[in-house]
Parts: C-alpha cells; sequence; structure tokens
C-alpha cells in the first residue's frame, strides 16, 4: 500500500532538511511526502512531493495569491474556513486539499460540500499533530471534527489524506501510528488505506522527478 504523509514543513520553514526528512519517512514506512516549499525528488526511494499552501481570508485573497505562483509550485493546499469560503476553496480548479477543517464552524463541510469536494476531487486533510500535542479542548474538538468527516466521507468519497503537520523529524509519524490516530476517531482500515493514498489520486499526470543521491 501506498502511505503518503500529506503535509511536511522543511527547513526553512522547519528545524529538517528535506533530505532528512524523506529518509526519516522512509524508516518509518512511509513512501512518499508533500513537503512544503520543496521541489519534486525521490532521495533513497522516497518521493518527496512538492506543496504549497495558500493564505487567504477571503476568496479575493486567495484567488491573489494563487495568481502570484511561479514556478512549479506543487500540490496546492488552502486552508479552510467558513461555509462560502470553503465553496468558494473548491470551485478553484488549483486549489486541490483543504487544510484546517478542524479549526472551522462544525456547519462549514456539510454533506453538499462533501460531494461537491468528491466530484472535483479535492482532498481534505486530516492534520494528526492535533491528536498529539493539542490542549484537552483542541483535541477533542479536532476528535469530532475528524470523526465528522470520516463518517461523511464514508457516505460521499471525497478524498482524504493524513498528514503529521511536522516541522522536524522528531514530529513525524510511522505509518503504524497514524493508523492507530486514525482509530481514535472511527476511520476504519479501508478509509486509512484510501486517506494514505489521497495524494496519489489527485496528483496531475506523472512528471519527471529528479533522482537525488
Amino acid at each position: 500500500m501506498r502511505c503518503t504523509d500529506a503535509c511536511v514543513y522543511p527547513f526553512p520553514l522547519g528545524d529538517s532538511s528535506v533530505r532528512r526528512m524523506a529518509q526519516e519517512a522512509g524508516e518509518l514506512g512511509l513512501d512518499s511526502i508533500v513537503a512544503v516549499g520543496a521541489k519534486r525528488c525521490i532521495f533513497r526511494g522516497v518521493e518527496v512531493v512538492g506543496g504549497t499552501v495558500i493564505q487567504g481570508t477571503n476568496p479575493g485573497e486567495v484567488q491573489a495569491a494563487l495568481r502570484k505562483l511561479g514556478g512549479d509550485p506543487g500540490i496546492l493546499m488552502a486552508n479552510a474556513g467558513d461555509y462560502a469560503f470553503n465553496k468558494a476553496l473548491l470551485h478553484m480548479s488549483r486549489v486541490r486539499v483543504l487544510r484546517g477543517i478542524h479549526a472551522t464552524p462544525r456547519n462549514s463541510f456539510d454533506h453538499i460540500l462533501s460531494r461537491m469536494a468528491a466530484e472535483r476531487q479535492v482532498a481534505v486533510d486530516l492534520d494528526l499533530s492535533l491528536l498529539v500535542s493539542g490542549r484537552d479542548y483542541a483535541r477533542q474538538k479536532a476528535l469530532q471534527r475528524y470523526a465528522d468527516l470520516a463518517r461523511l466521507q464514508s457516505r460521499t468519497g471525497f478524498p482524504l489524506t493524513l498528514s503529521s503537520g511536522a516541522r522536524s523529524i522528531l514530529q513525524m509519524k510511522s505509518t503504524r501510528d497514524m493508523i492507530s490516530l486514525c482509530r481514535l476517531f472511527g476511520l476504519d482500515d479501508d478509509g486509512v488505506e484510501g486517506a494514505f493514498l489521497g495524494i496519489a489520486n489527485i496528483l496531475q499526470p506523472e512528471k519527471a522527478v529528479e533522482v537525488v543521491e
């Protein structure tokens, strides 16, 4: 089974280099990572997929940020917001992943938007770091929201992704740890397998990648 950590932050956004994070990912049982700010490559058998997190509090700001992107920004992820904002994000063809749903109002992503996400193959990311380092209320809120998303996903089939949100190799999670954390909010084995495959399923047609020794 292909296993991807859908969002890590290598240096300079974090403490560890892309190469070191890729090496650690391989040792943890992962075969790919989405590294924010990195270029696509393969290092010691682990594929590094570049990613960009789009910042914006309204659709206009997100569109402006998208226009400013140059080169190959990799997989484009956007931080979720209220219902109207999330609906607008789903209509932006370049946005492939919604992050931070746990921090939005409970009605910000319902069965209507989940069907839209399924049709457009826009994934919703589950950042598992919140279940480890979050304080009691924040952790409980994330567990409840992730449980809601797991139930929605089982009905409508939109893509999920799993991420450690790591900014250091010390914060990265093994596949076993990620599976155990998913069980806390009721994501079954099929759901976990699909989430590990989420990035692979939404990637654009394969491009040549650089092999780094």
